[in-house]
């Protein structure tokens, strides 16, 4: 369940990208006096008259038209060639179903490095951004660095696109770096996705405790989302700490954020776990009685067991009547018969006992012995003694059964009842 539940948080971070855990920081300087040093250029007047009058298709939504244009230009200078090929990926990236020829000129325009500095930087995120949606991610890593290096900037976003290809990569080990690259980045604008993919990390490699450290954080941080309460209740469950899991998964009941059957029933197991079986019967019989958990053999049975290990009887031999209707099942009468008479309902238990027997239940000694009670403490002594005839017949239950056979004569002698 808990594979469940982390494996659908990671799919809608998805497409957010990727990124990699470089050290831009240390690169930010260098990369701020490089844009420096890069001198501004201009397009040569021929060309820059062309592009204009793509630009006007474009304006009116004609991006074929302003393709069409682009594509007939023949620029001579390596400025003029690498612009030219920025603006034609821009036209196919903004079709929106080109991305491979957008990538094909992105690269082109990238190339050389002689693009002015705000080009020469968009182009580089934008082709690491089109590489993720055509999952191309270990060239979107490329890329992503290389936008790093030359801007210097530390952008979040960047650093979850990092995280998110390196999870696409299944690179496992590799996310954790630029996940919590993204968080620091994030700073107070707290985001939940590099802690979707730190979970998916260190649960594909099966290090739970650290995956339980990153959802206690998480959950501070996020307190609303009902699927952080689901997630960590059932992390402290592969760690074995059956306390926590319970007081996590009992706290997200009480704020209505357990929902499913599966949710429900693992925090009634739970409740039975710590010796609470009366909490865990009520809250299953609540939700048998809503429908949410399926009325169903299996439910029945563990609710019934449930009111058996809190001691109320009573209860437990209704519910395993009914369990007992539901199957046609002689040991679910054998039980309903035994807990009944335990609770000295004997005409009950009689009728269940005997339907168990009817069924072919294979304890007969035993049963006869119970049916046997049951005549005994309704002062039936008539048919008490036959059952106690028949209970001398096993070998498991004939020394008991004797001392009950003289038992059953003396009362019914004492009482002037001919047996």
């Amino acid at each position: 369940m808990a594979n469940k539940l982390v494996t659908s948080l990671v799919l809608a971070v998805a497409v957010a990208g990727a990124q990699l855990p470089f050290s831009a920081d240390v690169l930010a300087a260098a990369a701020k006096e490089e844009k420096k040093k890069r001198p501004t250029q201009l397009m040569g007047p021929s060309v820059g008259k062309k592009v204009q009058k793509a630009f006007e298709f474009y304006t009116a939504d004609d991006i074929d038209g302003a393709l069409t244009v682009l594509l007939d230009i023949e620029a001579k200078k390596d400025y003029d060639k690498a612009v030219v090929a920025r603006y034609i990926a821009v036209m196919y990236t903004t079709k929106g179903d080109s991305e491979k020829k957008a990538i094909e000129y992105l690269e082109q325009a990238v190339a050389p490095d002689i693009l002015n500095e705000k080009d020469h930087g968009e182009s580089l995120k934008l082709l690491g951004d089109l590489q993720m949606q055509v999952q191309d991610y270990k060239n979107a890593l490329v890329n992503y660095q290389a936008w790093m290096d030359f801007t210097g900037e530390n952008d979040a976003q960047v650093w979850l696109k990092i995280a998110n290809a390196y999870y696409s990569l299944k690179q496992m080990d590799k996310i954790i770096v630029p996940a919590d690259k993204a968080i620091a980045a994030f700073g107070d604008k707290h985001n939940q996705n590099p802690y979707i993919l730190k979970v998916q990390s260190y649960f594909e490699r099966k290090m739970y405790p650290e995956a339980v450290k990153v959802l206690e954080t998480v959950l501070q941080l996020f307190p609303e989302n009902k699927q952080w309460w689901q997630q960590l209740g059932m992390f402290y469950l592969m760690v074995e700490d059956n306390d926590k899991a319970l007081a996590t998964l009992n706290l997200a009941y009480k704020q209505g954020f357990l929902e499913k059957e599966s949710e429900i029933k693992t925090l009634a197991s739970l409740f039975a776990l710590n010796q609470t079986s009366y909490k865990a019967a009520m809250l299953l019989e609540k939700h048998i009685g809503t429908g949410l958990i399926t009325r169903d053999d299996k439910n029945l049975a563990s609710l019934a067991n449930f009111w058996h290990a809190s001691q109320h009887i009573d209860k437990a031999a209704k519910y395993y009547g009914e369990l007992a209707k539901l199957t046609n099942s002689a040991k679910h009468y054998r039980k309903q018969g035994m807990l009944l008479k335990q609770d000295e309902q004997f005409s009950a238990s009689i009728k269940a006992l005997n339907k168990a027997l009817e069924l072919g239940a294979k304890d007969v000694g035993r049963i006869q012995m119970a049916i046997a009670e049951g005549y005994f403490y309704l002062e039936k002594y008539k048919p008490a003694y036959a059952a106690i005839k028949k209970a001398l017949k096993d070998p498991k239950t004939k020394k008991v059964a004797k001392g009950w056979e003289s038992f059953i004569k003396d009362t019914a002698q004492r009482k002037n009842v001919t047996i």
